[in-house]
C-alpha cells in the first residue's frame, strides 16, 4: 500500500487526494467481509442468511411499484394524496374548460374585426353579431352600438356627453367579458402554490414516521425505515403533479387574456373615434 501511494503521489493534488479516499473507502468496506470470512462455520451462516433475506426483501418492495405504496400508506398520507388527487382533477377541468372558451373568444373576435372593418356601416356590422356569440370584441360593440342608438333616438339634444354613455357602456361590456373568461382561473394560481406545501406535510409526516419506526425496533436498516420514506416522497410527487401544470396554464391564460384586454381596449378607441366623428357631422350639418 506504502509503494502505491507513493507512485501515486506526482499526480496533482486532488486526484491523488481521491484516490487515496477512494482507497481508505474500499479498505473500509473490505474490513467487514474479512473478519466475517475468518470467523467459524457457524456464526457465517447466519450472517450469509440474513443478508439473502434483506436482499429479497427489497427486491419484492421494487416489484410491488407506488400503487402498493400508496395503499399501504398511513391514513394521514393517504388523505393528503386524496386531497392533491382532488386539486389535480379540477385544475385540469379548468384548464380544458378554460382553454376551449378562450381559444373562442379570439377566433371570434379576430372573425369579427376583419367583418367590422370591411362593412360599410354600423347597422350592417350589428347585424352581423350572431356569427360571434364568444367574441368579447363583439360584445363591447354590441354595448356600444345600442347605447349610440338611445343617444340617437332622444334626438340632438343629447350634446357631447353622449360620447361618455358609449365610452361607460363599452368599458363595461368589457370588464362583464373579461370576468366571465377569467372565471375559476384564480384557482389555478391557488393550487400551484398550495399543493406542493400540501404535498410537503405528507412528506415531513411520513419522515416523522419513518424516525419513529427507527426508534422503536432500534435498527436503521433500509429494509425498515424504507417504505415510509417512500411513501413520504410520492406524497411530494403528487403535490407537484398537481401545482406544475396549475402553475403553467394559469401563467398562459394570463397573458393570453392580457393580450385580449387590449385588444378590447384599441376597438372601444377606434369605435368611440367613429362615434365622435359621427356626432360632430350630425351637429355641424343640423340648423
Amino acid at each position: 500500500m506504502t509503494v502505491l501511494l507513493a507512485a501515486l503521489r506526482p499526480l496533482t493534488p486532488s486526484l491523488y487526494g481521491a484516490l487515496v479516499a477512494a482507497a481508505v473507502l474500499l479498505l473500509g468496506l473490505s474490513a467487514p467481509a474479512t473478519s466475517l470470512a475468518q470467523g467459524d462455520d457457524d456464526d457465517s451462516a447466519p450472517a450469509v442468511a440474513a443478508a439473502s433475506t434483506v436482499e429479497y426483501d427489497l427486491g419484492s418492495g421494487a416489484d410491488e411499484g407506488a400503487w402498493a405504496l400508496i395503499s399501504h400508506a398511513d391514513p394521514v398520507v393517504k388523505s393528503v394524496m386524496f386531497v392533491l388527487l382532488l386539486f389535480s382533477l379540477l385544475s385540469w377541468a379548468i384548464i380544458v374548460q378554460r382553454w376551449l372558451l378562450i381559444h373562442r373568444a379570439w377566433q371570434q373576435s379576430a372573425e369579427f374585426l376583419d367583418s367590422f372593418w370591411q362593412t360599410n356601416s354600423l347597422e350592417a356590422a350589428h347585424n352581423d353579431l350572431e356569427r360571434f356569440p364568444d367574441s368579447p370584441v363583439a360584445q363591447a360593440f354590441d354595448a356600444g352600438y345600442r347605447e349610440l342608438r338611445k343617444l340617437q333616438a332622444a334626438g340632438p339634444g343629447s350634446g357631447p356627453g353622449g360620447v361618455d354613455n358609449v365610452s361607460r357602456a363599452l368599458r363595461r361590456s368589457a370588464s362583464q367579458s373579461l370576468t366571465r373568461l377569467e372565471r375559476w382561473i384564480p384557482f389555478l394560481a391557488s393550487c400551484g402554490s398550495a399543493a406542493p406545501f400540501i404535498g410537503l406535510f405528507g412528506t415531513v409526516w411520513g419522515i416523522l414516521l419513518a424516525f419513529q419506526k427507527i426508534g422503536t425496533s432500534g435498527t436503521t436498516s433500509i429494509a425498515e425505515v424504507g417504505p415510509f420514506i417512500a411513501e413520504a416522497l410520492v406524497a411530494t410527487a403528487v403535490g407537484l403533479f398537481a401545482a406544475i401544470p396549475a402553475v403553467l396554464f394559469f401563467n398562459y391564460f394570463a397573458s393570453r387574456l392580457k393580450v385580449l384586454a387590449a385588444e378590447i381596449n384599441h376597438f372601444s378607441y377606434d369605435f368611440l373615434n367613429l362615434v365622435e366623428r359621427h356626432q360632430r357631422g350630425r351637429r355641424q350639418g343640423g340648423p
